[in-house]
């Protein structure tokens, strides 16, 4: 019975191909609402994240995390965010989010995250984020509504 349980979850969690005895469509639908709820569960980690892909936000992480075990909602948006961030679709909305993570934590995709001890800069998606003695400042590199001038003659 573990095995069986263990393969419905695997089927659930990880799109395992599900386990004789199973309804597939049952199973599927099931697996959609899980990564759903799962999306709902990072928006509230990672608001500013989820606020970059407006109304695509579960469909996006969804298919994303259709593929990723679950780390917990804080590790799975700071994972989907790198993951955007090196790929350089990081929406600029959560660039100030990840940043600031980055520098106040130090987190290297396995274990959970732990505070960072020593100052630190960190960037992503044009946002720079400085951390000393456990403050952050965020700057960003936006050049955007600057006008360029034409030279006078």
């Amino acid at each position: 019975m573990a095995t069986r349980q263990a393969e419905l979850v695997e089927a659930l969690t990880r799109a395992k191909p599900v386990p004789e005895g199973f309804d597939a469509v049952k199973v599927a639908a099931a697996r959609v609402a899980l990564l759903r709820k799962r999306a709902g569960e990072v928006a509230r980690q990672w608001p500013m994240l989820a606020a970059g892909f407006g109304d695509r936000w579960k469909a996006s992480f969804s298919s994303w995390a259709a593929t990723q075990p679950t780390q917990g909602s804080l590790r799975d948006g700071w994972d989907f965010a790198r993951d955007l961030d090196g790929r350089g679709e990081l929406p600029a909305i959560a660039g100030a989010e990840l940043a600031e993570r980055e520098a106040r934590w130090s987190y290297d995709g396995s274990a959970a995250p732990r505070t960072r001890r020593g100052p630190a800069v960190r960037s992503a998606a044009g946002t720079f984020a400085v951390q000393v003695a456990g403050h952050v400042r965020i700057v960003r590199l936006s050049y955007a509504g600057t006008r360029s001038r034409k030279p006078s003659t």
